[in-house]
């Protein structure tokens, strides 16, 4: 027996109109392995879909979409605002190929003036907004957030401690020594007096800064002509800090309070679309997306897609200006004035400084989408000399390095870094602690098991040997292994590649340092031929010196941070069951987790918050023996 096909194509779309309703709602079409191709939404189903039962007079990406449909899905929805929020989360999440697709959504910093405490705390803030308090962003970086945070502890000495430091304070800490906190949590300052400067703070983020300045020079005047001159020259230096945040920016705005400013740039099949935060009359930060769609598209298809999927997660502010008109215009502004639970502007503007805004962010698009375009060109040329050099068919796609750290074999770690016509992917970077009872200063074993993990894991998730990652173009199996080590490293991984088969998917190159560990001297070894060197001056060599330094770099950076952090750590953090609270009572009674550690039975059951059987769990640990 033969296995038939699903039937396919505008047939079977012709089959399903039929039964469609004529409200709004949103569609997926799929293809003969299940996998969604595209997502779309109607404001009439029937009629919508109806269209695909012509594919003649469509583009040719819709009939290859159409050819390949075996069956859609559908959803009703009751309005096209609520069908448009739809589909740009089933895009962000099914990744459809014939959708434009937002890469790289990264999250976005935010300041937050925590209020779930008597004496609020300003911190740096990422992800979901589940603690109460006022939120102010988004940053473009965390940079950014940082200065930000350090100049508005000068200027209205707000807490950035912990709750829990908060709480255990008996005298003032060093930040209100350097006058950077007003030392609330021992009460050097009323908590009417903190709600004050919270109240600044609130005040100054939110645009209305000509104020709070006044106020404070008002006030730093009456303290002069008081002669209380030691309060004058804490206000001067307060005063002194905002002026630093408020010329923080690159770009200000007079008319513009609030506002998100898109603008898209296409050119050599590419997109860029450039973001720029305005918040507080501030530019608060840019970021550079490049979106994967089809070339056939126009700018403002791009931009409205890209727009729809980029406030999926996030709340609008109440002014959007984009350097194209969409053609749902309407439709957006109220997917958006929902999403917000606001009223939110979208609008192209034609003159002023709106349009300057815009015009700003425009250069940049067009700026860096030459930069990416030109780094391209020169690293497919870098990719077609790796092929020339090692003898691969064809240049490679992905390039993944590896290297291992340790000292005599403590906090071993293994490093990958990834590289692509794109230059280096650090989103793809992976760590592997060694865990295997290696001896110390095995590398050979060391790097055995990491590759085991990597392609054992790699084969186990996707059978597919050319399947895309979300990035779009970077594959996950690698073309092309280099390995920091010669000809002993390239014996300890012959086993990997023989258990696993992977002779003919991917090639190994050993990259030996030269003699006295000269750069420009290395020599490169790889199965079925002899050890050999690049000429000296040869820019693939510097390429793949440049990818080795890099994962040398990646992997003693990954070993300091976990050498660190085990220096710091605490035996009490390694016995199941003690949190925070009971590291605190224990600490505070025996005063130090060694005296813990000698503490009889008796003296751990009598610790507050301690029952017996945890006194029995804390004594057993360490009296193992």
């Amino acid at each position: 027996m033969t296995d038939t096909p699903p039937p396919s194509g505008h047939e079977v779309i012709k089959a399903l109109v039929r039964t469609l309703p004529t409200s709004p709602g949103v569609y997926r079409m799929i293809d003969a392995t299940g996998e969604v191709m595209y997502v779309g939404k109607a404001r009439n189903l029937k009629a919508r879909v109806t269209n695909y039962t012509r594919p003649e007079a469509l583009e040719l990406r819709l009939q290859r979409m159409i050819a390949a449909t075996v069956t859609m899905e559908f959803v009703r929805t009751e309005t096209e605002s609520e069908a448009l929020l739809l589909e740009a989360n089933l895009i962000k999440r099914l990744k459809p190929r014939f959708n434009v697709l937002l890469r790289d959504d990264k999250s976005f910093p935010y300041i937050l003036i925590a209020t779930d405490h008597p004496a609020p705390e300003l911190l740096k803030h990422r992800g979901t907004r589940r603690r109460p308090g006022h939120y102010f962003g988004p940053f473009a970086s965390v940079t950014a957030v940082n200065r930000t945070i350090a100049s508005l502890q000068k200027a209205f000495l707000l807490r950035n401690c912990s709750d829990s430091f908060f709480s255990a304070r008996t005298r003032p800490c060093l930040q209100h020594q350097i006058k950077r906190c007003s030392a609330p949590c021992t009460g050097e300052i009323s908590t009417e007096g903190y709600a004050e400067l919270v109240n600044e703070a609130r005040e100054f983020l939110s645009g209305r800064s000509q104020g709070v300045r006044d106020h404070m020079q008002k006030d730093m005047n009456e303290a002069a002509e008081q002669l209380d001159f030691e309060r004058a020259a804490l206000l001067r230096d307060r005063l002194g800090a905002l002026a630093l945040i408020q010329s923080q920016g690159d770009a200000t705005a007079k008319s513009v309070e609030e506002a998100d400013v898109f603008a898209i740039h296409h050119e050599g099949g590419q997109f860029c679309v450039q973001v720029f935060f305005f918040r507080a009359f501030q530019n608060w930060g840019n970021y550079a997306y490049r979106p994967r769609a089809d070339s056939s598209l126009s700018d403002a298809e791009v931009l409205e897609a890209f727009i729809g999927q980029f406030y999926e997660s996030r709340t609008p502010p109440r002014l959007v200006l984009i350097s194209h008109e969409l053609s749902e215009h309407d439709l957006m502004e109220e997917a958006l004035t929902s999403r917000a639970d606001r009223r939110v502007y979208v609008e192209v503007p034609k003159r002023g400084e709106k349009r300057d805004l815009v015009n700003h962010a425009l250069n940049n698009a067009r700026e860096a989408l030459g930069r990416q375009l030109a780094e391209g060109a020169t690293n497919r040329t870098l990719l077609e000399g790796v092929a020339e050099c090692f003898g691969l068919d064809e240049p490679p796609r992905r390039i993944e390095i590896y290297d291992n750290s340790h000292i005599s074999g403590t906090n071993a770690v293994g490093a990958m870094v990834v590289a692509g016509e794109e230059g280096f992917s650090k989103k793809h970077y992976r760590t592997f602690n060694i865990k295997s009872d290696i001896s110390a200063g095995d590398d050979f074993g060391m790097m055995r098991e990491v590759l085991t993990r990597r392609f054992t894991r790699l084969a186990n998730e996707n059978d597919e040997e050319a399947a895309e990652d979300e990035g779009g173009g970077m594959p996950e199996w690698p073309d092309v292994v280099f390995i920091d080590g010669g000809a002993g490293q390239m014996s300890a991984v012959r086993g990997v590649i023989a258990e696993m088969n992977l002779q003919k998917e991917v090639t190994f190159i050993g990259i030996a340092k030269g003699e006295e560990r000269d750069a420009g001297r290395e020599k490169f070894f790889m199965e079925g031929r002899e050890a050999f060197m690049l000429p000296h001056r040869d820019p693939v060599l510097y390429y793949v010196q440049r990818l080795r330094d890099e994962a040398h770099r990646f992997a003693i950076g990954t070993h300091r941070a976990k050498r660190k952090k085990d220096a710091v750590a605490n035996p009490l953090d390694e016995i199941e069951g003690i949190g925070p609270t009971r590291k605190r009572a224990l600490l505070n009674h025996f005063g130090s987790a060694k005296a813990t550690g000698r503490a009889s039975l008796q003296d751990l059951a009598a610790v507050p918050g301690i029952s017996d059987a945890m006194a029995q769990l804390i004594y057993d640990h360490f009296n193992k023996g």
